[in-house]
């Protein structure tokens, strides 16, 4: 490990205890922890359900509150580790650190997937289901993850075969620590990062376009308040949410190769950035992407009722 990584990394400490930053593990903690209780119930509904579990849509979605609770739990992993200052050795650090960028990028795919899948639904509904039935669903979903997991895991095996002592202790790990100190292709991960977004923004916005375009004439949004506006109002803040965490990320990477930027500067960003900007669309996508469905919300009573009648039942 190079004295420029252990120099940086102290410099961090010293800011995050400067600032007490560490504090931001509370609002951490608390999103956590009730996205959570949220997530599997919402998971069980979904796979307890024949009629879900065959549909493509309630397969992204519960891919996409799975993703996001591997990354929570990783994140809030982390934020405590580096909040109590427990050393963890570098190879640890670069495993947690692909996977939760893994998990990261396996949600924001699967998102723009559900787009998608509803712009095929609309424009195709008579060859939807031969178009995309459950095997060849799981089938993209199990893609989506080995294409979500190809450039972190990459990265961690070309750096440890740089390495020498995989048994090296680091203060704080991070994303952004771990990918910044790559010392080989940096403009490559920049660049990386900015176009696999760019490009599921493009086809977001071109999905969602064409939707409009196809139903514009069937009159669902003349009326201010239609569910056609609410739910593409609710659809595209919560996108927003998703991706713009990742922009960020993306300027921070720019940022920590800068060496007129302030180091409080840069740990501020992305202290706020992690504890907060990317928990917001994991906290809010239960209710938009879960509860809203009809679908579930009546498997969900459904249960909680049956649940209720053994109850009473036994008693």
């Amino acid at each position: 490990m190079t004295s420029e990584f252990l120099n940086r990394t102290q410099i961090w400490v010293e800011s995050l205890q400067r600032w007490h930053l560490e504090l931001f593990v509370i609002p951490t903690s608390v999103i956590t922890l009730a996205t959570l209780l949220t997530n599997p119930v919402l998971l069980v509904c979904i796979f307890l359900s024949r009629v879900l579990r065959q549909e493509t849509r309630y397969l992204l979605v519960a891919n996409t509150l799975t993703a996001d609770m591997l990354f929570l739990i990783l994140n809030l992993a982390t934020m405590i580790c580096n909040a109590v200052r427990a050393e963890v050795s570098w190879l640890v650090c670069e495993l947690v650190t692909a996977v939760t960028v893994t998990a990261y990028c396996c949600a924001i795919l699967t998102v723009t997937l559900m787009v998608v899948d509803t712009y095929t639904a609309v424009r195709w509904p008579l060859r939807y289901h031969d178009l995309l039935p459950p095997a060849r669903a799981h089938c993209i979903l199990v893609g989506v993850w080995v294409l979500a997991a190809i450039c972190p895991f990459t990265l961690v095996i070309m750096v440890e075969m740089k390495r020498g002592n995989p048994h090296e202790k680091v203060a704080v790990c991070l994303a952004l620590i771990s990918l910044g100190f790559i010392e080989f292709n940096v403009i490559g991960i920049h660049i990386y990062f900015l176009v696999a977004a760019l490009i599921c923004t493009l086809l977001i916005f071109y999905c969602y376009i064409r939707l409009y375009m196809v139903t514009r004439a069937q009159g669902i949004w003349q009326s201010r308040f239609s569910r056609a506006r609410v739910t593409l109002l609710a659809h595209g803040v919560l996108l927003l949410l998703y991706f713009a965490p990742g922009f960020v990320f993306t300027l921070e990477l720019y940022l920590f190769q800068r060496t007129d930027i302030s180091e409080d500067v840069l740990v501020w960003v992305s202290t706020v950035n992690m504890c907060v900007f990317m928990l917001l669309p994991r906290a809010f996508a239960p209710y938009l992407y879960g509860l809203r469905y009809r679908e579930i919300s009546d498997t969900l009573v459904q249960l909680l009722n049956r649940h209720r009648l053994s109850q009473i039942t036994v008693a």
